[in-house]
């Protein structure tokens, strides 16, 4: 899919990797909706990208998902590609997760992108084509201490979206993915249950976190390429 003149939504559109994304794509034409909680950030980024939307969304609330794409649509017209952007990091212990934390990180990092998706396929549908690129996350290529609760959100995320990848297929949508490296980004310092050594960046050894233009790069690849999976964890040895 050629992103220029397309409506794209980015979630988690306020920072990091979403708005990397939301900036790149704006330059190369595509009309951004931006959804996050942060409305101050959004209302900045709208400013700054021209021809953009600001839609305050929160990605837990099915309420607010469905009102964003509502916005949308009413705004643009159409909806031609989705990047599932918005999550939180989670760091605790297997035999430390609080079950509470646990089920609102899924909501936000798998439920909300299911809602998202399923909320704008019957418009990708009816137009006879779109493009859906959910956001993962490299921990789930990695057996990482204190990471479970994360990656194995976002490690359901990855099965979701390929087996939606096949289902779509026969409607012109393309469900894509993306497994991040550590990334320059807030995700660790607004993690449930952050600490020190979590913020600390990567290991003695291991290559320094990606910028989240680099992210962003490879999420329009994608978007263009319309592959199934896009790896920028470095491969070792």
């Amino acid at each position: 899919m050629r992103i220029d003149g397309k409506v794209v939504i980015v979630t988690g559109a306020s920072g990091g990797i979403g708005l990397a994304t939301a900036r790149l794509l704006g330059s190369r034409g595509a009309k951004v909706v931006l959804a996050a909680r942060n409305e101050e950030a959004l209302r900045a980024a709208e400013a700054e990208i021209p021809g953009s939307l600001a839609v305050r969304s929160d990605l837990r609330e099915a309420g607010d998902i469905r009102a964003l794409v509502e916005r949308t649509v009413e705004h643009f017209g159409r909806i031609d590609c989705l990047v599932n952007n918005a999550g939180q990091d989670f760091n605790a212990p297997v035999e430390e997760i609080d079950p509470d934390d646990y089920r609102s990180i899924l909501e936000l990092n798998l439920i909300g992108a299911l809602e998202a998706m399923r909320a704008v396929i019957p418009h990708m549908r009816r137009q006879g084509e779109g493009a859906i690129v959910n956001v993962s996350s490299g921990t789930t290529k990695m057996i990482l201490t204190g990471s479970a609760g994360y990656s194995s959100s976002k490690a359901a995320l990855n099965h979701l979206s390929l087996v939606a990848r096949e289902e779509l297929a026969p409607d012109g949508i393309a469900v894509s993915v993306i497994y991040p490296y550590i990334t320059a980004t807030d995700l660790e310092r607004n993690a449930i249950g952050a600490d020190e050594h979590s913020m600390a960046g990567p290991p003695p050894g291991i290559p320094p976190a990606d910028p989240p233009e680099k992210v962003a790069e490879a999420i329009l690849n994608l978007i263009e390429s319309g592959e199934a999976e896009l790896s920028l964890v470095p491969r070792r040895g």
